[in-house]
């Protein structure tokens, strides 16, 4: 069983979905968890729930972002950047997609793995430890009509890269997960019931293990990235989708 015991972690996006399930599993692992979201209400739930401190946060703004670093008092050892949105009904190809949108979906999914990074990498730096950002499917494939989510996902993916070239003299890991058809809320908005999305050929056709994935496996992924036990991982983009990624046509099989 992987242990966590004394490790401070920092989990963007914490409230609900994947964020929640890790939550979860690192405080049972031995974490002291620190949830890090906007939404307040469910943020307090989850810290009642597992006994992790819980503050407030819009993660795209400097501001709030140092508050939930100070909080660490000077102590860091997991920064897990789960936090993401994909904006159903507002994201579209780039020549669909308003700037403001565009500029959204920027701050929220890019511009917070940065803001957390600058400011909580020197204290990672001071003692080793590991950084887990979140990217998608839609970071290592292309994906039609959600062009500023892609383009976040893709820059989290080449950003992981470069952090672990420059930060793994100092003992920091940077690690990157791409998920996909993972079963969260956000899938769901993502493929709403009045489009055009035919979810039984998807996973008949799409997905080898014909399933979806669960936001717990996610969550154990992260827990593994986490954790001493990956230890010579660094730089890796590890592509949790049940395959969906890698297939032909499973029309044959």
């Amino acid at each position: 069983m992987i242990e966590l015991k004394g490790k401070k972690v920092i989990i963007t996006g914490g409230a609900g979905g994947i964020g929640l399930s890790a939550v979860r599993i690192f405080a049972a692992a031995g974490a002291e968890v620190i949830i890090a979201d906007i939404n307040e209400e469910a943020g307090r739930a989850a810290a009642r729930e597992t006994g992790a401190v819980f503050i407030r946060c819009d993660v795209s703004k400097s501001e709030d972002v140092q508050k939930v670093i100070s909080a660490c008092s000077g102590k860091l050892d997991v920064l897990y950047n789960n936090a993401g949105v994909f904006w159903a009904g507002h994201d579209n190809r780039i020549t669909d997609v308003t700037e403001e949108d565009w500029d959204r979906v920027i701050a929220i999914n890019l511009k917070s793995v940065f803001l957390f990074c600058k400011y909580g990498l020197p204290l990672l730096m001071q003692r080793g430890g590991s950084v887990i950002n979140t990217a998608s499917s839609a970071g290592v494939i292309g994906i039609p009509d959600c062009d500023a989510y892609t383009a976040t996902k893709g820059a989290i993916v080449q950003l992981t890269k470069s952090m672990a070239a420059e930060y793994g003299r100092y003992n920091v890991r940077v690690n990157c997960i791409a998920p996909a058809a993972i079963m969260t809320p956000m899938m769901r908005q993502s493929n709403p019931e009045n489009s055009t999305f035919d979810e039984e050929r998807f996973l008949k056709l799409r997905t080898p293990l014909r399933r979806y994935g669960t936001p717990e496996e996610i969550a154990n992924v992260a827990l593994f990235l986490a954790s001493d036990e990956a230890a010579y991982l660094n730089g890796s983009i590890i592509v949790a989708d049940g395959g969906i990624t890698i297939n032909g046509d499973l029309s044959k099989c």
